[in-house]
């Protein structure tokens, strides 16, 4: 995806992660590019990643905001720490393959060399994404358990249920680097209990992982009471 879809993504993401996008809320290709001031083709190919990821719903020609609880978010990132956890001490028990530990170490490097500058631009979160990813899809592979990887792809379709799903708040520069950089380093103490043959450190500090996602992440939900969507607190 080029960076002005990438651009879009993000910027709606965080739309609907704030309410202000709200959940039921309809969504149209041509009115959302406006607002935005891009063509029509990156809002049609974000509402296609976020219909994956579970923030929108297709409706006819359209899509609509998903309404969302609490509870489910949690629960779909719980499972994700899980079976990422599971995917690491397998790969451990199982034995490496050649190629894994190189393919990580990589990984850190690049991270390395994004934060050593001590701030992050949109490019690099850019680049972090795609760097969080190839981490998280080697680890899985590495744990040679396809049911761990088809377990992943059914929850992942959840807000903030799947490593794809960044939210960014541009306006907190400073906060977004901390957030960003204490993951990277969680990723280093994984590599470090792989190498080392630690497979019970390793699930954990997986589980781990995937949990920070809650006290950072903007989670929204479906106010009970008038059905309208609201933020969750940061925790």
């Amino acid at each position: 995806m080029a960076s002005t879809g990438k651009q879009v993504l993000v910027t709606l993401r965080k739309q609907i992660a704030d309410g202000i996008l709200k959940g039921g809320q309809r969504l149209a290709e041509i009115p959302t590019a406006e607002s935005l001031g891009v063509s029509r083709m990156p809002v049609r190919i974000a509402f296609k990643e976020l219909e994956q990821e579970g923030f929108l719903i297709k409706t006819g020609r359209g899509y609509t905001v998903r309404e969302t609880s609490h509870e489910e978010i949690t629960g779909a990132i719980e499972v994700r720490g899980v079976l990422e956890g599971l995917a690491a001490r397998q790969a451990v028990e199982r034995g490496l393959d050649p190629n894994v530990l190189p393919t990580l170490s990589q990984c850190l490097k690049d991270g390395d060399a994004l934060f050593a500058k001590g701030y992050l631009t949109d490019e690099d979160f850019e680049t972090y994404h795609d760097v969080n990813c190839l981490f998280h899809e080697t680890l899985i592979k590495a744990s040679h358990n396809p049911a761990i990887e088809a377990a992943l792809a059914r929850n992942q379709h959840l807000p903030f249920a799947s490593v794809t799903a960044l939210a960014v708040d541009p306006g907190k520069p400073e906060r977004e680097f901390r957030r960003f950089y204490y993951a990277h380093l969680q990723h280093h103490a994984v590599v470090d209990a792989l190498a080392r043959g630690q497979g019970a450190r390793a699930e954990g500090l997986m589980r781990e992982h995937a949990n920070a996602t809650l006290g950072y992440a903007n989670e929204y939900a479906a106010d009970d009471s008038d059905g309208e969507q609201s933020k969750l607190i940061r925790r």
